[in-house]
């Protein structure tokens, strides 16, 4: 299969939710073999974003224990639904969207990581909320490594400082970095801002920013997870080539 293509029954209406899933995984090994890592350090998160619950206990079912949502308000609907509480094991819930400070109170409560803190006032209400509920609540920075207006994150020039201010907040952990590439057809492009997460991870950890070592790499959608998880992703965020196109 040529990297960051969709599987062919993606041409039909109905979608194969376990064949998906099944398809990723072996294409997660196939990459990370390539790349000399064990796909076991590699996380697999379904993206549920408009994605209704019957097909979302499909993917539970399959074996996915990692959800990301992008909204607040419609994670909310979902943890607390009854469909996809009733569970045999523990599912994680990953905020991938932009979090408004307003939201953080509800953030903490419902997310087990998040992926988008991208500035110091957001650090410290996350911090505040968490600790209302006793929480330590794990998050990853979001770095912004393309000049495109409509994305988020904190500028790379400023992630050190962002790292700094965030010192003393007990109740945050950060675990990782996160970005996103300008979209291309051709996964290929997106691999130098991979290669500059990754080495900003390095530098962060060379320098001893942190207390402790920086691992999670949060990078790589459906079409380019493949290149990503060559560049050093722990974290790849798939919806489509699990769930379809959505509607």
């Amino acid at each position: 299969m040529v990297i960051g293509s969709l599987p062919d029954q993606f041409l039909m209406s109905e979608i194969d939710i376990v064949a998906n899933i099944k398809d990723i995984l072996s294409q997660i090994e196939v990459a990370a073999k390539r790349a000399g890592r064990d796909a076991r350090e590699i996380k697999l998160i379904a993206v549920t974003k408009t994605v209704d619950s019957a097909r979302v206990r499909e993917a539970i079912d399959a074996g996915i224990k990692i959800l990301g949502e992008n909204r607040v308000q419609e994670a909310q609907k979902k943890v607390t639904s009854y469909e996809l509480r009733v569970t045999s094991g523990k599912i994680e819930w990953h905020l991938i969207g932009h979090l408004q400070k307003n939201k953080a109170k509800y953030a903490v409560q419902l997310f087990d990581l998040i992926h988008s803190l991208d500035s110091a006032a957001l650090a410290e209400e996350l911090n505040r909320q968490a600790a209302k509920i006793n929480k330590i609540q794990d998050v990853l920075i979001e770095v912004k490594l393309s000049e495109e207006e409509a994305k988020h994150g904190v500028l790379k020039d400023e992630l050190m400082e962002l790292l700094e201010s965030t010192k003393d907040m007990k109740n945050l952990n950060i675990a990782g970095l996160m970005t996103m590439p300008p979209f291309s057809e051709n996964p290929e492009n997106a691999r130098p801002y991979f290669k500059e997460l990754r080495e900003l991870r390095g530098k962060i950890n060379e320098l001893r920013v942190t207390s402790y070592e920086l691992w999670d790499l949060s990078m790589g959608m459906s079409h380019d997870f493949e290149v990503a998880i060559e560049e050093g992703a722990t974290m790849v965020r798939i919806g489509r080539a699990i769930f379809g196109e959505r509607e």
